[in-house]
């Protein structure tokens, strides 16, 4: 696609200004590194009065001063000269802190529009903002916007495609060189530009953000609130997801006999029919029924969350437990991120600037479950739940069972970075400055079609991709015989000792060997191992489930240990591709991978063998 020209946003983290990519670009956009970082850059495009404008995202930052991975990329890309225009988007309710940015960006180049943001909450806040001033003090374009609402979003466009084309020359005031570190220069200069242009400010304990402040970052309620939100989440994902799944797996199913008969009008041979169909579709069929409708739930009321502003607050609520170990505040984000995917928070990791730190961070983010993981766990903790209490209690007994080993995870994630920073990265912790943004109404809409687009969707597909030739390969290992036993028995057999000694069995042990590209197809190569041959038409409902683990040999005690297994083992693939390209050494991999894995054997074994003393 041509483009007429390449605009650049710019900005203070929490101002807002990825609302802003997303009102310009809508639907057309795309994630990338940076060519030569470990940087990921969002781009996209817009047309505005027949003007096809391409948009880059650059990251956050406070800062041009190159200081971070981050900053050196804004920093690079704008003197590059490539962008032609740059436009910054500010707080409206701290201006004086984010102009210390625009004066930074305007020394580098002249084509700056400021855009001026969160004006529906500066007039919450009753903050009166002289624009034409600000305008005239700067001397380039200033645009007020409400991103969530849309307000003033054409006016930017009109202002930024404007200054891309030559139509309108900025020409910024230069800060007046007195004596001092140009640093403080631009902070004097900022703070004396903002005196002249906000006037009021916020009424005492009128702020909806202070108020609930002072229940979320609580240090006596904080946790309390944060946990009960998240077994909220998980309640309702779970008692929510039952009957879509139970819908969705009796539709695809039944869509196996189509499928026969277009095999069969194609001429495909007999001996094809069932690797195709009872070991690649039927796999595929369960991977989609089972993670779907979870995922479809648990993604947006997350994402949710996140908008309204809470994942800064869980950093902040978590930080001074991952001071204790050790470890940096921030990697409280980046845990925060693995719930949603592994690798995701290890590419997050990048936000911390000390090299140990950001590898103690990356080393620890697997002991964290995934989503890919979540459906097992809801599986399982509702297997266990409804056998103890059956109707309504059992979803809100699964709920808390998936809650309990959520924060087994994160307990789990300070010992070992305790043990990481206390033997090989040892060293002195650093500190970091947390900006708690406020509190935002949730958008909604842009949230359900972004969450399902942009992490259901996504991951759906990549657990689709890696389970059709896996069902296909485990349909093999279950039909192909060689000495009087198939050769899927003839492998759990070899694992079954150790995985007796774990309270498991040797095929639980080869479903999360098979399930290394993806651990959402870990439960359906164990179903197909149990029932070798059949196919899993019979897994539709919770009740044949569990009949199908009683007959193989499943206690309490197995589920129980699933569940920390599932926890506790080795990353998947695309889990430890990320890792080593961040790391960069195949050394520190190997022990990301051996680090949980090490955990989850020894309180399986743990566990086990307390029980069987117990009963003796």
């Amino acid at each position: 696609m041509n483009f007429d020209c390449l605009i650049a946003l710019a900005g203070n983290p929490n101002t807002g200004k990825s609302t802003i990519f997303n009102a310009l670009t809508g639907l057309k956009q795309h994630t990338g590194n940076w060519p030569g970082k470990t940087v990921l850059l969002k781009e996209g495009s817009f047309r505005h009065q027949g003007c096809t404008c391409r948009v880059l995202d650059l990251p956050g930052t406070y800062s041009l001063t190159a200081s971070s991975p981050e900053e050196e990329v804004a920093r690079d890309f704008i003197l590059s000269g490539q962008p032609d225009a740059v436009v910054v988007v500010a707080d409206a309710t701290c201006l004086e802190r984010n102009l210390h940015l625009v004066l930074q960006v305007v020394q580098l180049t002249a084509r700056v529009v400021l855009c001026v943001n969160l004006m529906d909450e500066a007039r919450r806040r009753r903050l009166q903002l002289d624009l034409p001033k600000l305008e005239e003090e700067l001397g380039i374009p200033v645009i007020p916007t409400t991103a969530t609402t849309g307000e003033g979003l054409e006016a930017l466009k009109d202002a930024a495609i404007r200054v891309a084309l030559g139509q309108l020359r900025p020409r910024p005031t230069p800060v007046p060189q007195t004596a001092g570190e140009p640093a403080t220069l631009l902070y004097r200069r900022a703070e004396e530009i903002a005196s002249l242009v906000v006037r009021g400010q916020t009424r005492p304990g009128a702020d909806l953000t202070a108020r609930l402040d002072r229940l979320i970052i609580s240090p006596t309620w904080g946790l309390f609130l944060m946990l009960a939100l998240l077994a909220g989440v998980f309640w309702l994902t779970i008692v929510g997801a039952g009957y879509p799944s139970q819908l969705l797996a009796g539709i695809l199913f039944q869509g196996e006999s189509a499928l026969g008969r277009l095999l069969q009008t194609l001429g495909v041979p007999a001996w094809l029919h069932d690797p195709l169909v009872l070991g690649m579709y039927r796999g595929l069929a369960w991977v989609i029924s089972v993670m779907l409708p979870p995922m479809a739930i648990f993604f947006p009321l997350f994402t949710l969350l996140e908008d309204f502003g809470l994942l800064p607050r869980i950093a902040f609520n978590l930080d001074r437990f991952f001071q204790r170990s050790g470890a940096h505040g921030k990697q409280a984000l980046t845990m925060a991120m693995g719930f949603g995917c592994n690798a995701a928070g290890i590419v997050a990791a990048r936000i911390i600037d000390s090299p140990r730190e950001r590898l103690v961070a990356i080393l620890t983010n697997n002991f964290v479950p995934c989503n890919g993981r979540l459906p097992m766990l809801i599986l399982m903790g509702t297997i266990t739940a409804s056998a103890v209490l059956p109707g309504p209690a059992g979803g809100l007994g699964a709920a808390a069972i998936v809650l309990a080993a959520m924060a087994l995870g994160v307990l789990a994630t300070f010992a070992a970075s305790k043990l990481l920073t206390a033997t090989v990265l040892r060293g002195e912790p650093s500190f970091f400055i947390l900006e708690l943004p406020p509190y935002r109404r949730p958008r909604v809409g842009t949230v359900l079609v972004r969450s399902f687009l942009d992490r259901t969707l996504a991951v759906l597909w990549r657990a689709v991709v890696v389970a059709a030739p896996c069902g296909l390969l485990t349909w093999v290992l279950a039909n192909v015989s060689a000495g009087g036993s198939t050769l899927l028995a003839r492998l759990a057999g070899w694992l079954n000792p150790l995985g007796r000694a774990m309270g498991l069995d040797g095929m639980i042990l080869l479903g999360f060997i098979l399930g290394l590209p993806a651990n959402e197809i870990v439960v359906p190569i164990i179903f197909m191992g149990y029932l070798s041959a059949q196919a899993l038409l019979e897994v539709q409902d919770l009740g044949a489930i569990q009949s199908i683990l009683t007959a193989n040999g499943w206690t309490w005690l197995t589920a129980l240990n699933f569940l920390l297994f599932a926890i506790f083992h080795w990353p998947c693939a695309t889990t430890l591709l990320t890792i080593k390209k961040e790391v960069g050494s195949l050394r520190w991999t190997l022990l990301s991978a051996l680090l949980p894995t090490v955990f989850g054997l020894a309180l399986c074994t743990l566990l086990t063998t307390i029980v069987k003393l117990w009963a003796m």
